[in-house]
Parts: structure tokens; sequence; C-alpha cells
């Protein structure tokens, strides 16, 4: 029997990402994945020459994107114009993201637009973990004075984070993210799909050995360290080192006796974030000048990744399709028929005939954007070791460390390799 040194579990962003690394430190590695593809959250499904994604995906300048440009991957794609529009009652206006904006939206009084203008420039070099302890509706309440401006925030650190709970999420991750917004995202063309093969490719370069349709069943451990996988149909992997990227839940049940470890404490403080998405494909559009639209008195987002003109759009389609992709920030309580009718009645107003366009449409009811994030709530950050029980490791979007989105699936699938190196 092959003993691995380092045994991964799941195949998504994080697991490919701490399987590379660990195989260009020389760790003989090996990718255990339950699902028939890899990839994760991160897949790209390809319908009538149309790409969607699992929801609209933007690509920050964080952790995530310096790790693939290390790594040598092509980032192919655009960075969209922030020209955006605040939707406030039904209504569309413009939303102050640039000087024109600035000047000419109503959102904002005088009074409000000086405040604005005295945090723009005050904000991009802030040192934003100043405001680690505090919530974003800390933040807001106590630093901005004007209403509308705040409301303006609100929407602008949703947009960032995902998360409809500013009583929650810490604000200083949320302001740094809303930092690198400004610096442009990237939108990738054909999707993130082309991310996770770029990734398996390499992987398979590096001698990391892929492996899916396998569901483990138990990471079996003796004497407070890891000896190896068990997969269900009683297949046995011995590895000195397991890196469970899979969600806090799951990560506590695959591990016997978790609740006398930190994975107990983990699972218990993890809140997972989800989104119901509407993504459309469209012959033409009705109304071209609308890529952005923030809600402002409901949790909504549009964007437009195809849109023409300067920069070039991304290319999410093989015929000029145009795809836009809708959000609905979701709290505890969801219900699916509502939350796909309030989706609809935005795009009403944002793009009215839509319906005479349409090619194609993907609609999730309730998406896991991340299955924790950092907030008031946590009794201790997560990983990337297990204290308890000697070469056990996680990483993944929940095993953050500050960092939000895929900029924590990457930064903790690297300080899970880098713990793995030490030993």
């Amino acid at each position: 029997m092959t003993k691995y040194e380092v045994a991964i579990v799941g195949g998504g962003i994080a697991g490919l990402t701490a399987a590379i690394y660990a195989a260009k430190a020389g760790k003989r590695t090996i990718v255990l994945e339950q699902q028939k593809q890899l990839g994760g959250r991160a897949i790209t499904n390809k319908k009538q020459g149309v790409y969607f994604n699992l929801g609209a995906h933007a690509l920050y300048k964080g952790e995530a994107f310096e790790a693939f440009r290390e790594l040598g991957l092509r980032l192919e794609g655009s960075t969209p114009s922030i020209d955006a529009y605040g939707m406030w009652k039904k209504q569309l206006l413009p939303f102050p993201t640039n000087a024109s904006s600035f000047l000419q939206t109503p959102l904002l009084s005088w009074g409000g637009k000086l405040e604005f203008a005295k945090w723009f420039i005050k904000f991009v070099k802030m040192d934003t973990s100043v405001w680690n302890q505090i919530s974003i509706r800390d933040w807001i309440e106590t630093q901005l004075h004007d209403p509308m401006l705040r409301n303006v925030f609100y929407a602008l650190l949703r947009t960032s984070t995902y998360v409809l709970a500013p009583e929650l999420h810490a604000a200083g991750p949320a302001l740094k993210q809303m930092q690198r917004a400004l610096k442009g995202v990237l939108y990738l063309d054909k999707g993130w799909g082309t991310i996770v093969e770029q990734l398996r490719e390499l992987a398979v370069q590096q001698g990391v050995e892929l492996v899916t349709g396998c569901k483990v069943a138990a990471v079996e451990h003796q004497d407070k360290k890891v000896h190896s996988i068990l997969c269900e149909g009683g297949a046995r992997i011995e590895a000195s080192n397991v890196i469970l990227t899979t969600p806090p839940a799951i990560s506590h049940k695959l591990v016997p006796h978790a609740d006398q470890t930190a994975l107990d404490t983990w699972n218990k403080q993890a809140i997972p974030v989800t989104v119901a998405c509407l993504d459309v494909g469209l012959r033409q559009l009705p109304i071209h000048e609308h890529q952005f639209i923030y809600g402002l008195d409901q949790p909504i987002f549009f964007t437009h990744q195809t849109r023409e003109g300067k920069p070039r759009p991304a290319i999410m389609s093989d015929d000029g399709t145009q795809v836009i992709s809708l959000f609905k920030y979701q709290g505890p309580q969801t219900d699916a028929e509502k939350d796909e009718g309030e989706l609809e009645r935005v795009l009403d107003v944002v793009q009215p005939g839509w319906r005479n366009e349409l090619v194609i449409r993907q609609f999730l009811p309730k998406m896991t954007v991340v299955h924790d994030f950092p907030h008031m709530k946590r009794m201790e950050e997560p990983g990337p070791a297990v204290p308890e029980i000697e070469g056990l490791y996680v990483a993944g979007d929940w095993v953050s460390h500050g960092e939000l989105l895929v900029d924590a699936s990457v930064a903790s699938a690297k300080r899970a390799v880098s713990q793995v190196n030490k030993y």
C-alpha cells in the first residue's frame, strides 16, 4: 500500500491549492474528492453556449490572486468599469463611485457628499485592522453621520462580503475587502472553471494523485496522531498528514471523537452565508448602461458581466449572449419562491422586457457562499492545525484569519501546507 505524506480531502480551490504547494515541497500527495468532478463551488456550468458560475464570481486582488499569479495561472478576463446605480424605492439613481456620479447623484445631500469625500480620501490608505474588534454596524453607526451615506456603505460592504449581518461581521476585514474592490476586480473569461482546470493541470504536473468519486468515511487517528483515511467501500489510504478542506460540520463528522478537539468549537461557532442567485443569458439588453445595481433598501445586487464597450467585456458565452447575475443576500430564514420573484422584479426594473430576450436561465435558491466568516461571536480563529491530533489540518473558505471568500480558501491552504512542511 502506498503511503502518502499528505492526503487532502476535498478537491475545490482550497484542496487543489494545498495539493500543489505540498507537491512543490516534495511531499507525496493525494486529493480525494467525492464528486465526479473537481472544483467544488468554483465549477462553471456551460448551458447552450453560456458559461454560468454558481452565482457571479469576481476575483479580488488579494491572497488568491497573488497565489494564482505565483503559480503561473493565466487569469484572462476583464476589469469592469465602476459605473453603478443604487436602487432606492424601486428607482435607479446614480451611485457615487467616481467624480461624475459623485457630483450628479441625488442620493446624497451636499452634507453627505462632503462626508463621503472626507472618508474616501482617508479610506484609500486607512489601516483597517484597527476595526477588527467591532462590527460593521458599530463602525457605520459611530463613524458615519449622514443617514443615506450609511445606506451606501451598508450596500458596499454587503456586496464585498456577501454577508447580510452587519451586526456580526467584523468591520476590519470587510473594510479591507472594500479597499481591494476599489482597485478593481477581475471577471474571468468563461468563468471560474478555467481556474479549476489550470489548478488540476498543475497538480498533475507536480505529481499529485487526483481521485474523484471517492467519499471519505473517516480520518483515522491513534495516540493523538493521524495515520490513515477510510473511504466508503472499505478502501484505506495511509497518510501521515491529512488536510480537510470540507465544511466545518463535515470535518467534524469525519474525525472520530471530534467533540474532544478544536473541531467542535470551530463547528459550533460557524455561521454559513447563503445567497439566492438568478443568472440569465439574454440575446441583447433592453438597456445597455446598467452594469452594477446596489440595493439600498433591499439586500440585492445586480451585475452585467459581459457589458459591451471599454474595458472589453468578459467572455461568458460562445455567441455573444449577454450574461446577467443577480443576488439576494439571505438571512437565516429563506423562501425560494419569494426570493426568485423578488429577483425577477428587480430585473423588470433594471432590464424591462428581458423575458422577450431570454436564452437561458439558472436559479440557485440557496447557494452557500462561505461556511463561516470573521464575526463577533467567534471564540477563536480556526486552524490550520487541529492541536489535539498531530498531522491533522483544516483549510477552506471558513478557515479565515481575516481573509474573505476565496482569499480565505487559498490563504488557509498555504498555512496548512506550511505547517506540514515544518515536520
